[in-house]
Formats: C-alpha cells, sequence, structure tokens
C-alpha cells in the first residue's frame, strides 16, 4: 500500500492525475482507514473536476485526519467546491471551520471574498480581501481578486489598475492575472493598455472564453472610439 501511495504522490506531483487516481484506486484498502489515501483520491477527483467523488473523500480526510496541512487543504478546497456549485453555506461552514481551529491567514479570507462575491456580496467580498492583503501584502490571489471587483463593478479602475499591477509582479505569466489588469485598463477606457493585457492572456490562455470576450469588448471599445473622433474631424 505504501509504495503503491508514494507512487501515486509523485505521479499527482507531476500532474499525471489520471494514473495517480488508477494507482490509487488500485489498492484494496479502504480510504476510511487511511486518511492519506483519502485526501490524494480528493485532491485528484478535484483536478479531474469529478467534484461529487472530490467531496466524498476530502470530507474524509477531514474527519479523520490527524494532519493539519492535509485539513487545511481539504476544507479549503471543499470551500471551492461548495462555491463554483453554487452551495454557498456549505462553502462558507468550512472557512468558519478553518478560522475555528485557528487557521487565520491571507488564504482564508481571500477564499471567504470569493465566496462573497459570488453572491454579489460586493462590499462584504472587498472587506473579505482587504483582510486578507493586510495579512499578507504579497497574496497575489487576493490582490487580483480585489482589482478585478473594483474594476468590474465600476467602483475604481484606476485603483483597480494598481492592484492588478501588484498581483502581476508576483506572477508574470499568469493568465488570469493578465486578464484582470487588461479589464481594468478597459474599465478604465484605456483600450490600447487594454489589448496588450488582453493579448498576452491569449497567447497563454487561448481557450479562456472569458478573457476572450474581454478581448472583443476591447476591440469592440477602441474601434468605436476611433469611428467617433473620424466623425468629429468631419
Amino acid at each position: 500500500m505504501k509504495s503503491s501511495l508514494r507512487a501515486a504522490i509523485r505521479l499527482y506531483k507531476t500532474k499525471r492525475f489520471e494514473q495517480a487516481l488508477r494507482e490509487l484506486t488500485s489498492t484494496d484498502q479502504n480510504p476510511a482507514d487511511s486518511p492519506e489515501l483519502a485526501y490524494y483520491l480528493g485532491l485528484c477527483y478535484t483536478q479531474l473536476e469529478r467534484y461529487d467523488d472530490a467531496l466524498l473523500y476530502l470530507e474524509q480526510a477531514v474527519t479523520s485526519s490527524d494532519n493539519l496541512v492535509q485539513i487545511y487543504q481539504s476544507r479549503m478546497i471543499l470551500s471551492y467546491i461548495y462555491t463554483i456549485t453554487s452551495r454557498y453555506r456549505l462553502a462558507q461552514f468550512e472557512l468558519e471551520q478553518l478560522l475555528a481551529s485557528g487557521f487565520e491567514s491571507a488564504q482564508v479570507y481571500a477564499a471567504f471574498g470569493y465566496v462573497a462575491y459570488s453572491q454579489r456580496k460586493v462590499e462584504e467580498s472587498l472587506s473579505y480581501l482587504q483582510k486578507a492583503i493586510s495579512l499578507d501584502p504579497q497574496n497575489s490571489n487576493a490582490l487580483n481578486s480585489m482589482g478585478y471587483i473594483l474594476a468590474e463593478e465600476g467602483i475604481d479602475p484606476m485603483g483597480a489598475i494598481s492592484y492588478c499591477r501588484n498581483a502581476l509582479q508576483l506572477k508574470p505569466e499568469n493568465p488570469l492575472y493578465l486578464d484582470s489588469i487588461g479589464w481594468a485598463y478597459y474599465k478604465a477606457g484605456k483600450y490600447g493598455d487594454a489589448k496588450t493585457y488582453l493579448r498576452k492572456a491569449l497567447a497563454i490562455a487561448g481557450g479562456n472564453r472569458d478573457i476572450a470576450a474581454h478581448m472583443k469588448a476591447a476591440l469592440a471599445a477602441e474601434e468605436s472610439e476611433r469611428s467617433a473622433a473620424l466623425e468629429r474631424e468631419i
């Protein structure tokens, strides 16, 4: 069992999730009796977007493991899965359990911000993200989320650019961060700058529909601006 689990962990860490899952499910060990097995099953199913299976094993890991890191990671992933499947009360419960257990961190507050914004609770979301940034000014996820929301909601596009730029400095090749700063420039009416960042985001993650939609909007806005300028000249 141990050699099989070690092999699965190596496969997981090299992002060979299907192979890792096959290795994990080939054992006759019961995940209910092995928190570490349940944990890695939950991770693999999450990566493969088989969320119902992931929930089953991550919940097992939470209730049976004595590994604090695995408990923390499991609850964070559970919160994410519950959020993207619109089960917000359950998502919030997992994060509240982390705080109650002493796991106060920028990551937890950033996750709270994500849950709140998913429910269109904009002010609450920004408050949680500010807590995250106060705890860790280098938390790129919180910085990017703060910037994106400020831009998307039209609250402070120029401030949004600043937050997004700080996130991008930490992870320059992250396509989602490139998209966020491009969108912030779009919301600020700076369409040329918007295109520059969105084009790079598309080069890295060309299949992303949100990024493609943002680029389409930037191109349309620039064309509209150009047409209006020509009409004024005439």
